[in-house]
């Protein structure tokens, strides 16, 4: 007697639940990126007087809250993250399972896994033991987060995962890929039936969407990191690596999602043990003994879901109360950090970020560091308790000036934002920076206000300035000052040149009071290495 073959999904009524989580996830992902991409010209999609493309930094409550800690103030631009902690609330950890860009990238990018046969209970236990070590280290990570922030410090912000997809797209992919089209267009070039449609793609597409062509070796920094959290995939027994044992965003998730309402529920008298959730969870909180999952952990995949063979096995269902009439609350997990951990990780994050001030200022950041307009005078301090490092008024930037900053703004101005005149300047006809700001930290001026902006001034070195150095006519810092009147004049000397014959000559000199340190003077200097015109913070 033939054998009816066994379906791989025994229960196809819950396949279109997790479909649609499937496609809700496809859709998140392709505005993150599309937002990721409206990024050049000025010309943002908004909301009101909002920029839309740090959407989902809005919707970050880790941004939100860190944010709020070290600037003791209400972050208006952040507000959003309210609706993500009131969908916690309600249906657990639906953010990291259906909405979060980074969890849909390690989700695709995975190695397909042999289907394997059901594993010894042994086997089981001992896996989850071993996980159970690591699950804490998200909670410490989010708790060392926040006691830096209560110090003033936001740099371990950097490790949100929204900050690390942004800025490892931002600063290393889209970069690399820039570089590549430039390449291939060079190359191509050379075809002349090919130069029309070149052309093209190079007014239509790399120009208005790709970076300007600048390139630094900490490029690789963001790129790495990325690249490591998605190669965790590999590694590890199951994917998501990254989401069970080290996203800060998402122990801060599961904490809240301790209270929620909508999880999974088990059938007692349906479930058959077999397995095949635990096999299935991708987070792997599901217990092999009650079968039941830690709301903490549960990011609403359900991937359990079509797995059972037993109607009533298992469902998300709202639940207000535990069985036995006891608080919603969740139970404690073994790998919940205790209390003296939880004290540890916040006094290392605070002690480390309230002693590093102390340092004497000449070993903790370089004097002629420069901050985007509105930057300025006593705010400069502010500016490091408020900038969230999201990356978004780096790939803002027109010219490219605007770059991370690494030791030169010291460890608590890591990845903060500073104006490279030698790479790009600040475009006078520009105030995109403050436009897409998400923490206001950048103020968002019109752009009349931002012209008048003072954020540096520029100085000639006379020895290296052609005219002064050398008797070397050259008026190109004059000629590119957009100012009017112009900061730089030239003043007119007589000089004598390497026949004996008498000259007269240009000579450049900076005005201090009209100049607002924009740096395009610093940019076009034709000098190679340093400028003979270079700008420092006012």
């Amino acid at each position: 007697m033939n054998r009816k073959p066994r379906s791989r999904t025994p229960n196809p009524s819950a396949v279109p639940w997790r479909r649609a989580r499937q496609i809700t996830q496809i859709v998140a992902l392709s505005i993150f990126l599309a937002l990721l991409l409206a990024m050049r010209g000025g010309e943002f999609p908004s909301f009101g007087n909002a920029a839309a493309t740090p959407l989902f930094f809005r919707l970050d409550p880790l941004v939100w809250l860190a944010s709020i800690i070290a600037g003791r103030r209400w972050v208006e631009g952040l507000a959003l993250a309210l609706v993500t902690l009131a969908l916690t609330l309600v249906a657990g950890r639906v953010w990291c399972g259906w909405l979060c860009p980074l969890g849909t990238t390690l989700d695709l990018i995975h190695p397909r896994q042999p289907r394997l046969r059901r594993p010894t209970s042994s086997a089981v236990v001992a896996r989850q033991e071993r996980e159970s070590r690591w699950r804490a280290v998200k909670y410490v990570v989010l708790i060392a987060i926040l006691g830096a922030a209560l110090a003033g410090n936001m740099t371990l912000v950097a490790f949100d995962p929204i900050s690390l997809l942004t800025r490892g797209l931002t600063s290393f992919l889209l970069p690399g890929l820039n570089q590549v089209m430039l390449g291939a267009e060079k190359l191509l070039y050379n075809v002349g039936p090919l130069q029309g449609a070149l052309d093209w793609f190079e007014a239509s597409v790399r120009t208005p969407i790709f970076p300007a062509d600048v390139w630094r070796w900490w490029n690789l920094v963001p790129g790495l990191l990325l690249v490591g959290i998605v190669a965790l995939n590999w590694v590890a027994e199951r994917r998501r690596t990254w989401c069970r044992y080290l996203c800060p965003l998402g122990g801060l998730l599961g904490l809240v999602s301790r209270v929620a309402i909508l999880r999974r529920v088990v059938g007692e008298e349906a479930c058959r043990h077999c397995q095949r959730c635990v096999r299935a969870c991708p987070t792997g909180t599901i217990d092999t003994a009650t079968f039941e999952s830690d709301p903490a952990e549960c990011t609403v995949c359900l991937d359990c879901l079509p797995e059972c063979p037993t109607p009533g096995g298992q469902m998300f269902a709202p639940v207000w109360r535990r069985p036995d009439g006891s608080s919603l609350l969740a139970p404690a997990q073994v790998y919940d950090p205790s209390r003296r951990q939880a004290l540890a990780a916040l006094g290392a994050g605070f002690v480390a970020a309230a002693v590093y001030p102390f340092a004497p200022k000449s070993s903790r950041r370089d004097a002629r560091l420069i901050r985007p307009p509105g930057v300025q005078g006593t705010q400069k301090e502010e500016f490091l308790f408020e900038c969230i490092r999201c990356g978004e008024c780096l790939k803002v930037c027109p010219t490219s000036g605007l770059q991370p900053s690494l030791w030169e703004s010291g460890l608590d101005g890591f990845w903060s934002p500073t104006l490279v005149p030698r790479l790009g300047y600040c475009d006078y006809s520009c105030h995109s920076c403050g436009q897409v700001c998400p923490s206001g930290a950048i103020p968002n001026l019109s752009l009349e206000v931002k012209r008048q902006q003072v954020i540096g001034k520029a100085d000639i070195n006379r020895d290296r300035c052609l005219p002064w150095s050398k008797n070397t006519p050259c008026i190109v810092c004059q000629e590119m000052c957009p100012l009017a009147p112009k900061a730089v004049e030239l003043d007119m000397f007589y000089v004598t040149d390497d026949a004996g014959q008498s000259a007269v000559i240009q000579r450049p000199h900076v005005v201090v009071e009209r100049c607002i340190g924009c740096g395009i003077c610093e940019f076009k200097c034709p000098l190679p290495g340093d400028a003979a015109i270079r700008v420092a913070n006012a």
